[in-house]
């Protein structure tokens, strides 16, 4: 029998009604290799506002992990928000599967839509795209927020015992969650205060709209962001960057955030937020702003900047 009835589906057109009414609009965009790319454009280009980009992690598409910074952002930028490849209606039927691919596919819809100049922002699987695109158009890209984004974390680091999750098979099996046990187990990685009761129905709805399709294909942007991965290979980016994290972080341990600051060295600056895990935008949304703000719209000199903080995160040189 058809379900009548979509807690998802539903949620899913309530966020595009938000994004509609900060002044957005839905676009899809052909590359013309294979790749099309859908994004949230400004339905008016202001030319006095910069271009803000923000970038999701894995989960559902963008929608769900922008909404809340949507409405405050959309008044200071000109915000893109785009549905990287194999999520929302982003698809390409080329073999690539590395950031540094979602990297060029991000920035050749950017072009389409005439953006020469953005700061991005990127969290988690967002945050190692951000770093690519920083890393290869270093004259496009002016400042850098990541947010809980392990791109400092290495091959042997799994091996090594530093994640909860032992391999990449266990990874993939609670990232891409096909039954209520995982996405339980999903929950209870990202949250440090998960919910705690969430029947079985609901979880099904959510897998079933947003967890099933390119299943496969997201299986393997997994392995590729694992596969050989070491530190010795990151290039180091020059931009400004914020480095935001929770102090609780399951998927990627706070090490990994103090690793980056020692790579990224003074351009860097470290937040750590208490009482927050990996899900940052949805257990900390106001403190994440505040941050973004910070960074991106106040004016800070560098004599404030060594002694920003609030009363829930703290600066970490």
């Amino acid at each position: 029998m058809a379900r009548c009835f979509s807690f998802t589906a539903s949620r899913d057109r309530c966020f595009r009604y938000s994004f509609s009414n900060a002044g957005l609009k839905s676009t899809t965009t052909d590359l013309g290799d294979g790749t099309i790319m859908h994004c949230w454009v400004p339905k008016t280009h202001n030319d006095s506002k910069s271009s803000l980009l923000l970038i999701h992690g894995f989960g559902a598409n963008s929608m769900w992990q922008w909404s809340e910074f949507i409405s405050p952002l959309t008044h200071r930028f000109n915000v893109y928000v785009p549905d990287l490849v194999f999520f929302g209606e982003s698809y390409t039927t080329r073999p690539e599967r590395s950031e540094s691919f979602q990297a060029h596919c991000v920035m050749g819809l950017l072009e389409a839509h005439g953006v020469r100049r953005m700061s991005v922002v990127g969290i988690s699987y967002g945050g190692f795209v951000a770093y690519s695109m920083a890393a290869q158009f270093p004259e496009s890209v002016e400042k850098v927020v990541l947010c809980c984004a392990g791109v400092c974390f290495e091959e042997k680091d799994m091996d090594e015992g530093m994640f909860k999750v032992k391999s990449v098979d266990e990874a993939v099996s609670i990232l891409l969650p096909q039954t209520p046990e995982k996405m339980r187990q999903l929950l209870q990685l990202t949250f440090v205060k998960p919910i705690k009761v969430m029947p079985s129905c609901f979880i099904n709805d959510y897998i079933d709209v947003m967890c099933t399709e390119n299943f496969q294909e997201k299986k393997e942007l997994i392995e590729a962001l694992h596969k050989d991965r070491k530190l010795s290979d990151l290039p180091k980016i020059t931009q400004h960057t914020l480095v935001i994290w929770g102090e609780q972080d399951q998927v990627f341990p706070l090490e990994l955030a103090h690793r980056l600051k020692r790579l990224l060295g003074e351009k860097a600056q470290l937040v750590v937020i208490k009482n927050a895990g990996h899900a940052l935008n949805v257990e900390k949304p106001k403190e994440l702003y505040k941050n973004f703000k910070s960074f991106l719209i106040d004016p800070i000199t560098p004599s404030l900047q060594e002694n920003h903080s609030n009363g829930n995160g703290r600066k970490v040189d």
